[in-house]
């Protein structure tokens, strides 16, 4: 056995063969720590993939090293056209269609938030198309999730098999006896290999078990969902290099003292990016939100000062979403601008071109804006009704709920298009609202959707009358 000693920056993962002060790579000091590889005959990656091979693939020829763009892969199956429903048309909209036969998801969210019983609800959908399902767990024993099993009233459950292991090669001897079709790990922070002598957590253990882990789904075609803890401002833990080893980066959203949650994709090899799945947490569990729109709308009841509607896209799903916003005199010299659910620079922006060709000051007043539902808004289409929220809070004038403000707006005061306006305006439609009012540029665009009124808008400057009628 050989024994290779290296230092490994735990904030970012640069690695040197002697240790550094300083981090060249992102500048941390005293990060690094001695790390000894352990380089075992028969323990590496590509020794494992072979080993998965012969395990699983017995039954085909080799694959050529090679093939034509349009030829079908000889041996083995198209990925694509062998999804499974997760039982959550939430989740299979997120995922892009359902979850792919070998492909590698990596979840991410804040502790409490209902990970656990995600991948729970994940393996008792699946359990309608596949035979086994195997949920090795690092952090709880098998009771807290058979208990917790119970309470979510899992179905199937003869075909979802339970290990509570932290070392990965048991793991690994589990997948190969059992031979799921799914495989979930819980979490990635307290799994080791042996291959690596260090700590649970760190970064070299990290990137070697997420390593073969997504050369395990590639080998032995088992879909992996992994379980990532997540940092203080939000991201996963870990270097980079986890994240582009998956196919499916999601992150799981929401006030632990709320019962709304929202899924988000980041990344998808296989469907598309930014989707959002909105899920309600119950007694039973996580239930589908069908209509997010009618959730994020279920408070407005008559006419408020300060408040407008957007139709803002989360993928390619279009939600109505309310703007909050509140004007009060300011007991300071310097006037706060506080903001949640939009960018802080942003809303200082908005409220500068507001005042610059619309007249209407806020400079004796602290401003806070909040975007209902706790979403996080960043696309330019709702600058917009964010403006028509501020000035509805500065002159004290309610907007007719049943109004929808949808443009980009520049420095310069006009306002700009804004990206699928018809399934915006098919979607206030949808839900009852009456006027709409679009960017001029897109009016001939946006009356191809027939039963509702529809107001253009060329410059800031006409916001004003729009507000007070």
């Amino acid at each position: 056995m050989k024994i290779k000693t290296q230092y490994t920056c735990q904030s970012c993962g640069h690695q040197s063969l002697k240790w550094l002060g300083r981090c060249p790579d992102c500048g941390a000091w005293n990060s690094f720590v001695e790390e000894k590889m352990s380089q075992l005959k028969g323990s590496s990656i590509a020794a494992v993939r072979e080993d998965f091979k012969a395990d699983f693939n017995s039954e085909g020829a080799p694959a050529p090293a090679f093939i034509r763009l349009g030829e079908e892969p000889r041996g083995s199956k198209s990925a694509l056209k062998h999804r499974h429903s997760t039982g959550s048309a939430e989740l299979d909209r997120v995922l892009g269609g359902g979850m792919v036969r070998d492909g590698f998801v990596l979840i991410g969210g804040d502790p409490g938030i209902g990970k656990s019983t995600l991948l729970l609800q994940v393996a008792q959908g699946v359990t309608e198309h596949v035979s086994k399902v195997l949920y090795v767990s690092g952090e709880e024993s098998l009771e807290q999730i058979q208990q917790r099993a119970r309470r979510l009233k899992i179905k199937n459950m003869d075909t979802i098999f339970l290990a509570a292991e932290t070392q990965f090669e048991k793991a690994l001897s589990l997948v190969k006896e059992l031979k799921p079709e799914l495989l979930i790990m819980d979490s990635l922070q307290t799994f080791s290999t042996g291959y690596v002598e260090s700590a649970p957590g760190t970064v070299s253990q990290v990137r070697e078990v997420t390593s073969r882990l997504m050369n395990l789904a590639k080998s032995a075609g088992i879909a992996v969902w992994l379980v990532g803890h997540v940092t203080k401002d939000g991201s996963i833990a870990g270097p980079k290099i986890v994240e582009h080893l998956v196919d499916t980066v999601l992150y799981f959203e929401g006030d632990s003292g709320q019962t709304m949650r929202l899924l988000r994709t980041v990344k998808n090899r296989f469907g598309n990016t930014n989707e959002l799945g909105v899920f309600e947490m119950t007694s039973d569990g996580l239930v589908d939100v069908a209509n997010p729109s009618a959730l994020f709308l279920s408070e407005r009841q008559e006419p408020t000062m300060g408040t407008a509607i957007v139709s803002t896209l989360e993928g390619s799903r279009p939600l109505m979403v309310e703007l909050q916003a509140l004007c009060v005199p300011s007991p300071y010299g310097t006037p706060r601008r506080t903001s949640v659910g939009l960018d802080s620079q942003k809303l200082a922006l908005l409220t500068a071109v507001l005042e610059k060709h619309v007249g209407a000051t806020a400079i004796n007043q602290d401003l806070f804006f909040n975007v209902a539902g706790g979403l996080r808004l960043s696309e330019p289409a709702c600058d917009l009704a964010a403006m028509a929220a501020i000035l509805s809070a500065i002159q004290e004038t309610p907007i007719p709920p049943s109004t929808v403000f949808l443009g980009e707006v520049g420095l310069t005061g006009e306002v700009r298009k804004v990206t699928q306006i018809e399934t915006r305006v098919e979607e206030a439609k949808k839900l009852g609202f009456k006027l709409v009012v679009v960017p001029a540029s897109q009016k001939e665009r946006a009356q191809k959707i027939k039963g509702i009124t529809l107001a253009s808008i060329g410059h800031v400057s006409e916001l004003k009358k729009i507000v007070s009628e």
